[in-house]
């Protein structure tokens, strides 16, 4: 990746969903897309598939439960709504429903993290552990729009559940060429190198964590900068590579500290009893954070962009 980057172009990750799901819905008779009301992603699949569309009103649960029922006649369920909700007040559902028979039911949505100025009920900030948490669930966490494309194409062959968590979808940061580059669910992408100190994070962190180690790179410190969008199953050889090569990690994530990415990565080092010379994360601590855009949210709690510059120099002191 180049030294600098600009980050100038927007778009929407709501937009690539909704065209997405329309084209593979060409290609897979079996697609079937469920909303709770939340349904102006999914306008251009309700409109080529209404027969294959449905909206069950503001009932997370009874969304989940009707995806539930069609992955059990053979069909590939899209669930599409508010992340906060989705993945709280239907966990039961997703944990008994989908997770237990293993269906292939992918649970999409918005507002992970402290996006949207809702308030502590309207921020998915849980939901990562929650998720990480059930048996059989794929989890990732997207920081590039165009990467919902990429990750709904390779859900098709699928197995499992699978559990996608974007930002609020309106205004998405392009990162990556992916005339460049491939992902892959289950493998950590290098988004930035370095040989000083491994920065991981994921979603809508991963822009801030390249800013800060531009800037911190004028001052002579190498940050390799890892986005691990996928948090389970987490790329273990990564982590060891990175623990191998660098043997200080930042963690950087817009989530509870204590159930996130961070403890992911830090089962792999206790489960491999790997010792780093330095380690940090930084995200929300325990508490229920108020109103406020996610900048100034990301400030207050201790993890916006000065904060991470301040922990990388900190590392480079180790």
């Amino acid at each position: 990746m180049p030294e600098t980057s600009n980050f100038d172009v927007v778009i929407s990750s709501r937009s690539v969903t909704g065209q997405t799901l329309a084209e593979l819905g060409e290609e897979n008779p079996n697609l079937w897309a469920i909303t709770p009301d939340i349904s102006a992603t999914l306008v251009e699949f309700r409109e080529k598939f209404p027969e294959r569309f449905v909206d069950v009103g503001l009932a997370e649960q009874t969304a989940v439960g009707v995806a539930s029922g069609l992955a059990y006649e053979g069909n590939i369920c899209v669930v599409s709504g508010m992340l906060p909700f989705l993945s709280m007040r239907a966990l039961e559902q997703i944990r008994t429903d989908v997770c237990y028979p293993n269906l292939p039911v992918r649970i999409i949505g918005t507002h992970g993290g402290l996006q949207g100025n809702g308030g502590s009920t309207h921020y998915a900030v849980e939901d990562l552990g929650l998720m990480c948490s059930l048996v059989n669930m794929t989890v990732v966490s997207i920081s590039d729009p165009m990467m919902v494309r990429e990750i709904l194409q390779q859900s098709m062959s699928l197995p499992g559940p699978l559990y996608v968590r974007t930002g609020v979808g309106k205004k998405d940061t392009v990162i990556y060429d992916f005339d460049e580059r491939s992902i892959q669910i289950g493998k950590g992408i290098v988004a930035r190198d370095g040989t000083d100190i491994t920065l991981f994070c994921h979603g809508e962190m991963v822009v801030q964590a390249i800013q800060a180690a531009e800037a911190v790179a004028e001052e002579g410190i190498s940050v390799r900068v890892v986005d691990m969008f996928t948090l389970k199953p987490i790329d273990a050889d990564l982590v060891k590579q990175c623990a191998g090569e660098t043997n200080r990690f930042l963690v950087l994530e817009d989530h509870l500290m204590a159930s996130g990415l961070a403890q992911c990565i830090s089962n792999v080092l206790a489960d491999e009893m790997i010792h780093l010379d330095w380690f940090k994360r930084l995200g929300i601590p325990q508490v229920f954070a108020g109103f406020g855009e996610d900048k100034e949210l990301r400030e207050k709690y201790g993890y916006g962009l000065q904060d991470t510059i301040s922990a990388l120099r900190e590392a480079a002191a180790h």
